[in-house]
């Protein structure tokens, strides 16, 4: 009788790839990504001294105790990394799918470890990058916790500003393309502007917009509309006019009005290319927000790296970069998850 051996907690376990966790299920990169966030806060321990030497060269008034309330922050970070590591590795030894994608995403996370420690040696530690032009991850941590009410204010700013545009140019976006998909009149009449206008980058329009508009707010929420309004419409159409016309045969052969085969078939039909517009419009969309806020704005993440950039204060500048990639990151997200839900009739269709 053949022996069916039993696999022990303490062994990698034998996980199939699929689809979406698709990296080959290793538990060495896991631990090794684990060892290399705590191999970057032992290097900022250990090299402390070098650190205190450049940055009382660069900031005689501040005490020992200060400079090490800089590196707090940093360090608590990489640990809460750690824990949270381990944490999720023992918490699902007996969940196959949840250690999927864990190991999925080791590979990713040791080399995120491996830029932070690279990056704390190649800036304070060694000064090989030019200070304050590259500042250390520490420094900048303590950025974000010192001025951490300001970037909450310029935060919520820029995400008002962002949202009101982007939901105006999508609302409008959806309903343009969807006349020039389905009615010839306004074919022939919207096509040409889009064609002409939606190849001018939206701040190309701000000299313009900051003469006629009345205040910064309106004028950046003129081009954050044009950057989402011209990509969703132009898709949206595309995907109203793609639809195969066998659909409205059928339809109407059912009895079907004109009514239904528009909100029932051809629109439906667009979402795929809608999202992919609204994607694209997110993009754009952000990038102006921000060239938008360094031009006449008094407040705001655009706003605040063109403020700290004057000072020379590098540090907040990154910050300011940081905070901008997560909050992209999440609204890309959120329009993911949206996204998923709306065309979950395309699961198992599509790749």
């Amino acid at each position: 009788m053949q022996e069916v051996k039993v696999q022990k907690w303490y062994e990698a376990p034998r996980i199939a790839a699929d689809s979406v966790n698709w990296k080959h299920p290793s538990e060495y990169w896991f631990w090794a990504s684990v060892f290399v966030f705590a191999f970057a806060f032992a290097e900022n321990v250990i090299l402390e001294s070098a650190h205190n030497a450049v940055f009382f060269l660069n900031n005689k008034n501040l005490t020992s105790f200060q400079i090490f309330f800089r590196h707090y922050f940093y360090n608590v970070f990489l640990i809460a990394v750690i824990i949270h590591s381990v944490s999720l590795y023992f918490l699902n030894l007996k969940n196959p799918h949840q250690r999927k994608k864990l190991y999925h995403k080791s590979q990713f996370n040791f080399a995120c470890g491996m830029t932070l420690m690279l990056w704390d040696i190649v800036t304070v530690k060694t000064r090989l990058l030019p200070i304050p032009y590259f500042p250390s991850a520490a420094e900048i941590f303590c950025v974000m916790y010192d001025d951490r009410w300001l970037l909450l204010k310029s935060t919520v700013y820029s995400m008002r500003l962002f949202f009101t545009g982007l939901i105006t140019g999508t609302v409008l976006g959806v309903g343009t393309g969807t006349c020039i998909g389905w009615w010839k009149q306004w074919d022939y009449w919207l096509s040409p502007i889009i064609r002409v206008s939606g190849v001018i980058p939206a701040v190309a329009w701000l000299p313009i917009a900051l003469l006629v508009l009345p205040n910064s707010f309106v004028t950046g929420l003129f081009l954050i509309f044009i950057s989402s309004w011209f990509p969703v419409s132009s898709m949206v159409a595309s995907g109203i006019q793609s639809t195969p016309k066998s659909y409205f045969e059928v339809a109407r052969t059912l009895g079907a009005d004109n009514k239904f085969l528009l909100f029932k078939i051809a629109i439906p039909n667009s979402l795929p290319n809608m999202f992919t517009g609204i994607m694209t419009a997110t993009a754009f969309s952000f990038t102006t927000l921000i060239v938008s806020e360094m031009v006449g704005a008094k407040a705001g993440l655009g706003f605040y790296i063109n403020w700290a950039k004057g000072w020379g204060n590098y540090s907040k500048v990154y910050a300011a970069i940081i905070i901008i990639a997560i909050e992209f990151s999440l609204i890309l997200a959120l329009i993911s998850v949206i996204q998923r839900r709306a065309l979950r009739w395309q699961k198992g269709i599509l790749k």
